[in-house]
């Protein structure tokens, strides 16, 4: 029996740009990408026999979003665990524990997460011997997000977000996230996205010279300045009293406040550590989400603990 524990973090969009739906069903994106550290944690201990089990635990203090996490196969860890069997012709099991930390379909990519730490994971306590190059092969079949969770740090994501790329970027980035009390379906937030721009063409996605700039000056204003999102529309038309929420954190003097990925998960960037403070107690004090973290970013990716 062998047991490997990794830590992987969470992520954010600072841009977010969306292009027309693809035949596929998908919709090509051009982001930047940051690891911030809120960590899940992954144990893999290895079987003798071919079950692959999961069981999930949280420590957020939004407990409702728990039971939204499935354990069984439509897991992502589970089915990165499968798939990597499957690549290597590994013979064998695996228990995965899951401890939660990363918001529950919150636009934070914890399911990928989950499934970027599972492939590090099971590939140590199997001893199957991928290097990091297959498994972001693997992690792109897993999803958009997953192989940038393997990566960390910042990366620009084309493609589908599958495609990473290394940015050059300086400098550490204090973060307030507003978590809601219940969470919002990508899949319903794509819909949404396309049902208000079916009328219109929506250009090719390209991600904006302006934050580039500022991520290699280190600017923390300019970045602020710079943060965008294409669905912020959608989100907001599905969940209107989001925008409450970014509105205590833009009046509290965040230097930019905009949705996480597809939400309902809102992030403000803070000028350093007592900023951050504040901005978390004037979100707590206006009762404007159900729960409030601070953060810090850009993180390593998923790593052995």
């Amino acid at each position: 029996m062998n047991v490997a524990t990794v830590r992987v973090p969470a992520k954010i969009n600072l841009c977010l740009g969306v292009g027309p739906v693809r035949e596929d069903g998908y919709h090509p994106l051009a982001t930047v990408y940051q690891a911030v550290g809120l960590h899940d944690e992954v144990r893999a201990t290895s079987r003798a026999d071919d079950e692959i089990n999961v069981v999930v635990n949280s420590e957020l203090d939004v407990r409702s979003e728990l039971a939204t996490v499935p354990e069984d196969d439509n897991n992502l860890a589970v089915k990165a665990a499968k798939l990597l069997r499957d690549h290597t012709g590994f013979v064998g099991g695996v228990d995965l524990a899951i401890r939660k930390v990363i918001p529950v379909a919150g636009g934070m990519a914890g399911g990928s997460a989950d499934a970027a730490a599972s492939l590090v994971a099971c590939n140590d306590a199997w001893g199957t011997g991928l290097g990091r190059a297959d498994l972001e092969f693997l992690a792109a079949k897993l999803g958009s997000d997953v192989p940038f969770l393997l990566h960390g740090g910042n990366a620009v994501g084309g493609g589908r977000g599958e495609t990473i790329s290394p940015v050059l970027a300086r400098g550490s980035y204090h973060w307030v996230f507003a978590i809601a009390a219940e969470g919002l379906s990508t899949a319903a937030v794509y819909a949404e996205f396309d049902r208000l721009n079916a009328d219109g063409k929506v250009p090719e996605p390209k991600v904006p010279d302006a934050l580039l700039a500022a991520l290699r000056a280190g600017d923390a204003d300019a970045l602020g300045d710079a943060l965008s999102n294409d669905l912020t529309e959608a989100a907001l038309s599905l969940r209107p009293e989001l925008q409450d929420t970014l509105e205590v954190g833009i009046e509290a003097g965040a230097l930019g406040a905009i949705l996480s990925g597809s939400g309902p998960t809102a992030m403000f960037l803070a000028s350093d550590e007592q900023h951050s403070l504040d901005i978390a107690f004037a979100l707590t004090s206006a009762a404007a989400c159900a729960d409030v973290v601070q953060s810090h970013g850009p993180v390593p990716g998923a790593r052995l603990a």
